[in-house]
């Protein structure tokens, strides 16, 4: 979940209960064991490297290294060096050898992080390395032999850059044996509440400081959020949450991206008005269901939704829900936010 991670959380949480991660975890093992070269594809924040080091865990290679080299950190000029190594005096700056990080993952597993951003003379130089199990350092002439279990991860479709010409086909071929898929965190949306009290712990222990556990509400509305940027986004927002020691670090962000979705979305005062209409049935839902929850107790309501009391009989009044006795049950809706602060604007806006 972090570059920097080499612990690997428990099992549970690494294939979650979804059917897509189901179906990695059925053939994770069967790969582990067979050391041709891995694929893994997915986007962004999803996992990939956890799932690279499940298998070097997994594999017979345990005790050897895993060496990673993240393709898109490097400058391409200085990824040959960095990945090959270098002769003292090869280029001007070298002052002395430096074996690559190819040689470092002699015996164990090289993990090369998004291999779709490496430029095609790069590719070349890898295929070779690939086929032959064979390399020199730059400036050097002696050729070295390398044992090693090539694990690769892209979030491009490496087909379509090769159709494009950005992608060597023949190393494509090279590096797809096995192929690993991962889902977005949007598509196994039942896992989040075990990811984040599971990060929550992590990140309590990283900053030295005790953490409550999220409520209900805020659950809620991080189930409901679309997670573009996936297990690191929620990662990044838990931060801030631990860090401020606030759930309005929580709702301020992803509530306050809705509304400026919803502004930026709306070219006439009309359509604004739309949005605001929308924003309020969503607040009402979010209260009606804490009420419920409650037993209509409207003092742990707005505890619960992290506003005043006050506040919550402004929203109360502002949104039309009705009393307790001639409330009727509301129809089936998609999941709403599940806190109030900072997600519409003040009263009187």
């Amino acid at each position: 979940m972090r570059d920097e991670m080499h612990e690997l959380p428990p099992i549970e949480l690494i294939f979650g209960h979804s059917e897509a991660m189901r179906r990695v975890r059925e053939h994770l093992g069967q790969i582990a064991l067979a050391e041709a070269p891995v694929l893994i594809q997915g986007s962004n924040g999803c996992g990939k490297e956890m799932i690279a080091r499940w298998i070097h865990a997994n594999s017979p290679r345990r005790q050897q290294p895993f060496v990673k080299v993240h393709c898109p950190a490097i400058p391409s000029q200085l990824l040959e060096s960095e990945l090959f190594g270098h002769e003292a005096g090869s280029f001007t700056g070298a002052v002395r050898t430096k074996p690559g990080r190819a040689e470092e993952a002699d015996g164990g597993i090289l993990f090369l992080d998004e291999i779709g951003d490496l430029e095609l003379g790069l590719q070349a130089k890898l295929l070779q390395l690939l086929q032959d199990g064979q390399l020199s350092r730059l400036g050097g002439e002696t050729v070295r032999s390398l044992d090693a279990h090539f694990i690769c991860s892209t979030n491009r479709d490496l087909k379509a850059e090769v159709q494009a010409g950005r992608f060597r086909a023949d190393l494509f071929y090279r590096i797809n044996v096995v192929t690993v898929s991962l889902p977005p965190l949007r598509e196994r949306k039942e896992d989040i509440p075990a990811l984040a009290a599971y990060l929550l712990a992590n990140l309590s222990r990283k900053y030295g400081r005790p953490v409550e556990p999220l409520s209900h509400a805020v659950i809620q509305l991080l189930v409901a959020h679309a997670w573009p940027g996936n297990i690191r986004e929620l990662e990044n927002l838990l931060n801030r949450f631990v860090i401020f020691g606030t759930e309005d670090a929580i709702t301020a962000e992803l509530l306050g991206e809705r509304a400026a979705a919803a502004e930026a979305a709306a070219p006439s005062p009309s359509l604004r008005k739309i949005a605001r209409q929308a924003s309020l049935e969503a607040q009402r839902r979010v209260i009606l269901d804490v009420l419920h929850s409650n037993h209509w107790n409207r003092r742990l309501t707005a505890r619960e939704l992290r506003i005043s009391y006050r506040a919550l009989l402004y929203k109360i009044r502002d949104t039309g829900i009705p009393t307790r006795r001639s409330l009727q049950p509301l129809p089936a809706a998609p999941p709403a936010p599940a806190s109030l602060n900072n997600l519409l604007p003040t009263r009187g806006e």
